[in-house]
Protein backbone atom coordinates (compact mmCIF):
# COMPACT_ATOMS: atom_id res chain seq x y z
CA UNK A 1 0.00 0.00 0.00
CA UNK A 2 1.38 3.46 -0.87
CA UNK A 3 2.34 5.32 2.31
CA UNK A 4 1.31 9.01 2.26
CA UNK A 5 1.91 11.63 4.92
CA UNK A 6 -0.09 14.82 5.34
CA UNK A 7 1.16 18.09 6.82
CA UNK A 8 -0.96 21.22 6.68
CA UNK A 9 -1.84 24.56 8.25
CA UNK A 10 -5.57 23.75 8.00
CA UNK A 11 -6.10 23.23 11.74
CA UNK A 12 -7.57 20.12 13.35
CA UNK A 13 -11.12 21.49 13.95
CA UNK A 14 -11.63 22.25 10.24
CA UNK A 15 -13.67 19.88 8.06
CA UNK A 16 -10.99 20.20 5.37
CA UNK A 17 -8.70 17.63 7.00
CA UNK A 18 -11.34 14.96 6.58
CA UNK A 19 -12.25 16.20 3.11
CA UNK A 20 -8.62 16.06 1.99
CA UNK A 21 -8.30 12.46 3.16
CA UNK A 22 -11.59 11.54 1.49
CA UNK A 23 -10.38 13.05 -1.79
CA UNK A 24 -7.19 10.98 -1.64
CA UNK A 25 -9.05 7.78 -0.81
CA UNK A 26 -11.40 8.34 -3.74
CA UNK A 27 -8.36 8.42 -5.99
CA UNK A 28 -6.90 5.27 -4.44
CA UNK A 29 -8.58 3.37 -1.57
CA UNK A 30 -5.26 1.65 -0.88
CA UNK A 31 -3.53 4.85 0.16
CA UNK A 32 -2.22 4.50 3.72
CA UNK A 33 -2.44 8.03 5.15
CA UNK A 34 -0.39 9.19 8.14
CA UNK A 35 -0.93 12.62 9.71
CA UNK A 36 2.21 14.54 10.66
CA UNK A 37 0.50 17.77 11.75
CA UNK A 38 -2.42 19.97 10.73
CA UNK A 39 -1.59 22.76 13.19
CA UNK A 40 1.30 24.50 11.44
CA UNK A 41 0.83 28.25 12.07
CA UNK A 42 0.09 30.05 8.78
CA UNK A 43 3.17 31.56 7.11
CA UNK A 44 5.54 30.18 9.77
CA UNK A 45 8.11 28.65 7.44
CA UNK A 46 10.74 27.82 10.09
CA UNK A 47 8.25 25.81 12.14
CA UNK A 48 6.84 24.05 9.07
CA UNK A 49 10.35 23.14 7.92
CA UNK A 50 11.30 21.83 11.39
CA UNK A 51 8.18 19.68 11.72
CA UNK A 52 8.40 18.23 8.19
CA UNK A 53 12.14 17.63 8.26
CA UNK A 54 12.04 15.95 11.68
CA UNK A 55 9.22 13.61 10.69
CA UNK A 56 10.12 12.76 7.08
CA UNK A 57 13.55 11.32 7.87
CA UNK A 58 11.89 8.58 9.94
CA UNK A 59 9.70 7.18 7.15
CA UNK A 60 10.50 4.18 4.97
CA UNK A 61 12.10 4.76 1.58
CA UNK A 62 9.74 5.79 -1.22
CA UNK A 63 7.10 7.30 1.04
CA UNK A 64 5.07 10.20 -0.35
CA UNK A 65 4.87 13.42 1.65
CA UNK A 66 2.03 15.81 0.78
CA UNK A 67 2.67 19.24 2.32
CA UNK A 68 -0.38 21.52 2.28
CA UNK A 69 1.26 24.54 3.86
CA UNK A 70 0.94 28.11 2.57
CA UNK A 71 -0.66 26.88 -0.64
CA UNK A 72 -2.02 30.30 -1.53
CA UNK A 73 0.68 32.75 -0.49
CA UNK A 74 0.67 33.67 -4.16
CA UNK A 75 -1.56 32.59 -7.03
CA UNK A 76 -0.57 28.95 -7.58
CA UNK A 77 0.61 28.16 -11.10
CA UNK A 78 2.47 24.94 -10.35
CA UNK A 79 3.13 22.40 -7.63
CA UNK A 80 6.55 20.90 -7.00
CA UNK A 81 7.36 17.20 -6.97
CA UNK A 82 10.77 16.41 -5.50
CA UNK A 83 12.69 13.18 -5.02
CA UNK A 84 15.46 13.35 -2.43
CA UNK A 85 17.10 10.74 -0.19
CA UNK A 86 14.60 8.16 -1.45
CA UNK A 87 11.60 10.25 -0.38
CA UNK A 88 8.96 11.97 -2.52
CA UNK A 89 7.75 15.43 -1.49
CA UNK A 90 4.88 17.33 -3.11
CA UNK A 91 4.25 20.93 -2.07
CA UNK A 92 3.50 24.45 -3.24
CA UNK A 93 6.14 26.50 -5.05
CA UNK A 94 6.67 28.80 -2.06
CA UNK A 95 10.25 28.12 -0.90
CA UNK A 96 9.39 25.59 1.79
CA UNK A 97 10.89 22.66 -0.14
CA UNK A 98 14.49 23.86 0.15
CA UNK A 99 13.96 24.86 3.79
CA UNK A 100 12.88 21.31 4.62
CA UNK A 101 15.74 19.65 2.75
CA UNK A 102 18.39 22.28 3.59
CA UNK A 103 20.05 21.50 0.27
CA UNK A 104 19.27 21.34 -3.43
CA UNK A 105 16.88 18.44 -4.16
CA UNK A 106 18.18 15.60 -6.32
CA UNK A 107 15.19 15.91 -8.66
CA UNK A 108 12.54 18.64 -8.88
CA UNK A 109 9.62 18.45 -11.29
CA UNK A 110 7.09 21.21 -11.89
CA UNK A 111 3.45 20.11 -12.00
CA UNK A 112 1.56 22.76 -14.01
CA UNK A 113 -1.93 23.64 -12.80
CA UNK A 114 -4.78 24.14 -15.24
CA UNK A 115 -5.47 27.84 -15.67
CA UNK A 116 -9.23 27.28 -15.80
CA UNK A 117 -9.40 25.09 -12.68
CA UNK A 118 -10.72 26.40 -9.36
CA UNK A 119 -7.51 26.24 -7.34
CA UNK A 120 -8.73 25.46 -3.85
CA UNK A 121 -7.28 23.03 -1.30
CA UNK A 122 -9.39 20.08 -2.49
CA UNK A 123 -8.34 20.61 -6.10
CA UNK A 124 -4.64 20.83 -5.23
CA UNK A 125 -4.96 17.71 -3.10
CA UNK A 126 -6.49 15.92 -6.08
CA UNK A 127 -3.56 16.97 -8.27
CA UNK A 128 -1.12 15.67 -5.66
CA UNK A 129 -2.99 12.37 -5.31
CA UNK A 130 -3.01 11.82 -9.07
CA UNK A 131 0.76 12.42 -9.16
CA UNK A 132 1.24 9.78 -6.45
CA UNK A 133 -0.93 7.34 -8.40
CA UNK A 134 1.21 7.87 -11.50
CA UNK A 135 4.37 7.11 -9.54
CA UNK A 136 2.80 4.08 -7.84
CA UNK A 137 1.77 2.74 -11.25
CA UNK A 138 5.35 2.89 -12.50
CA UNK A 139 5.39 6.21 -14.38
CA UNK A 140 8.85 7.77 -14.52
CA UNK A 141 9.11 10.93 -12.45
CA UNK A 142 10.64 12.68 -15.48
CA UNK A 143 7.44 12.06 -17.49
CA UNK A 144 5.03 13.47 -14.93
CA UNK A 145 5.80 17.19 -15.21
CA UNK A 146 8.38 19.70 -16.36
CA UNK A 147 12.07 19.09 -15.71
CA UNK A 148 14.59 21.91 -15.10
CA UNK A 149 11.78 24.08 -13.82
CA UNK A 150 12.44 27.34 -11.98
CA UNK A 151 11.12 27.39 -8.43
CA UNK A 152 11.24 29.55 -5.30
CA UNK A 153 14.09 28.80 -2.91
CA UNK A 154 14.32 29.85 0.74
CA UNK A 155 16.99 28.99 3.26
CA UNK A 156 16.46 27.29 6.60
CA UNK A 157 16.68 29.57 9.62
CA UNK A 158 20.22 29.07 10.94
CA UNK A 159 21.85 30.18 14.20
CA UNK A 160 24.15 33.19 14.24
CA UNK A 161 27.75 32.14 14.87
CA UNK A 162 30.65 33.96 16.50
CA UNK A 163 34.01 32.70 17.75
CA UNK A 164 32.88 32.37 21.34
CA UNK A 165 29.11 32.23 21.03
CA UNK A 166 26.10 31.24 18.97
CA UNK A 167 22.57 32.61 18.96
CA UNK A 168 19.53 30.54 18.05
CA UNK A 169 15.89 31.32 17.35
CA UNK A 170 13.00 29.53 19.00
CA UNK A 171 11.32 27.66 16.14
CA UNK A 172 8.80 25.45 17.94
CA UNK A 173 6.98 25.14 21.26
CA UNK A 174 5.37 21.75 21.85
CA UNK A 175 2.18 20.92 23.73
CA UNK A 176 4.13 20.62 27.00
CA UNK A 177 5.56 24.12 26.37
CA UNK A 178 9.05 22.73 25.87
CA UNK A 179 11.04 25.17 23.73
CA UNK A 180 12.89 24.03 20.59
CA UNK A 181 15.79 26.14 19.31
CA UNK A 182 17.29 25.99 15.80
CA UNK A 183 20.64 24.70 17.08
CA UNK A 184 21.45 21.08 16.29
CA UNK A 185 23.76 18.89 18.33
CA UNK A 186 26.24 18.86 15.43
CA UNK A 187 26.27 22.67 15.17
CA UNK A 188 26.62 22.98 18.93
CA UNK A 189 29.57 20.60 19.22
CA UNK A 190 31.30 22.03 16.16
CA UNK A 191 31.14 25.54 17.62
CA UNK A 192 31.88 24.39 21.18
CA UNK A 193 35.22 22.70 20.38
CA UNK A 194 35.28 20.94 23.75
CA UNK A 195 34.84 24.14 25.77
CA UNK A 196 32.53 24.70 28.71
CA UNK A 197 29.38 26.68 27.94
CA UNK A 198 26.47 28.73 29.26
CA UNK A 199 23.02 28.66 27.63
CA UNK A 200 21.44 32.01 28.40
CA UNK A 201 17.85 33.16 27.84
CA UNK A 202 15.41 35.65 29.35
CA UNK A 203 18.36 37.89 30.25
CA UNK A 204 19.42 36.11 33.44
CA UNK A 205 18.31 32.48 33.08
CA UNK A 206 21.28 30.14 32.53
CA UNK A 207 21.97 26.43 32.00
CA UNK A 208 25.52 25.06 31.88
CA UNK A 209 25.07 21.37 31.11
CA UNK A 210 23.26 19.13 28.67
CA UNK A 211 20.90 16.54 30.13
CA UNK A 212 20.03 13.20 28.56
CA UNK A 213 16.40 13.23 29.77
CA UNK A 214 13.97 15.27 31.87
CA UNK A 215 14.59 12.92 34.81
CA UNK A 216 18.20 14.16 35.08
CA UNK A 217 16.98 17.14 37.12
CA UNK A 218 14.60 17.44 40.05
CA UNK A 219 10.95 18.30 39.53
CA UNK A 220 10.49 21.97 38.69
CA UNK A 221 14.12 22.49 37.63
CA UNK A 222 15.05 23.80 34.18
CA UNK A 223 17.21 21.78 31.80
CA UNK A 224 18.61 21.68 28.27
CA UNK A 225 18.85 18.59 26.10
CA UNK A 226 18.92 17.59 22.45
CA UNK A 227 15.56 16.14 21.44
CA UNK A 228 14.75 13.17 19.21
CA UNK A 229 15.15 15.37 16.12
CA UNK A 230 18.61 16.46 17.29
CA UNK A 231 17.66 20.06 18.17
CA UNK A 232 18.37 21.98 21.38
CA UNK A 233 15.40 21.93 23.74
CA UNK A 234 14.85 23.98 26.88
CA UNK A 235 12.38 22.49 29.32
CA UNK A 236 11.31 22.25 32.94
CA UNK A 237 10.86 18.83 34.51
CA UNK A 238 7.07 18.58 34.93
CA UNK A 239 6.71 22.28 34.15
CA UNK A 240 5.96 24.71 31.31
CA UNK A 241 9.16 26.42 30.19
CA UNK A 242 7.64 28.69 27.53
CA UNK A 243 4.95 30.07 29.80
CA UNK A 244 7.14 30.46 32.87
CA UNK A 245 9.99 32.19 31.04
CA UNK A 246 7.87 34.20 28.58
CA UNK A 247 9.40 32.49 25.55
CA UNK A 248 7.73 32.76 22.13
CA UNK A 249 8.35 31.06 18.82
CA UNK A 250 9.94 32.78 15.84
CA UNK A 251 7.55 35.09 13.91
CA UNK A 252 4.67 34.79 16.36
CA UNK A 253 2.72 38.04 16.69
CA UNK A 254 3.06 39.60 20.11
CA UNK A 255 0.46 41.68 21.92
CA UNK A 256 1.44 45.30 22.47
CA UNK A 257 3.48 45.67 25.63
CA UNK A 258 3.96 41.91 26.08
CA UNK A 259 7.43 41.02 27.33
CA UNK A 260 8.80 37.97 25.54
CA UNK A 261 12.02 36.43 24.31
CA UNK A 262 12.55 34.65 20.99
CA UNK A 263 16.30 33.99 21.05
CA UNK A 264 18.65 31.77 23.05
CA UNK A 265 22.37 32.47 23.25
CA UNK A 266 25.19 30.04 24.01
CA UNK A 267 28.51 31.36 25.33
CA UNK A 268 31.66 29.21 25.11
CA UNK A 269 34.55 29.63 27.55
Amino acid sequence: MPLLTLTSDIGSPDYLVGAVKAQLLQLNPEFQIVDISHNIPPFNYPQAAYVCQSAIKNFPDYSYHLILVNLFEKKPEQLLLAFHNNQYLICADNGLLTMILEETPEIVIGIPLEKTAIKNTIHLTSVMGKVVNQLVNGESIQNIGLSDVKYVEKRHLRPLLDTNSMEGQIIFIDSFENVIVNITREQFEEQRKGRSFRIVFKRDEMIDRISESYADVTEGEKLALFNSAGYLEIAINKGNAAGLFGLKGFSEKLRQGQLSYQTVKVYFE
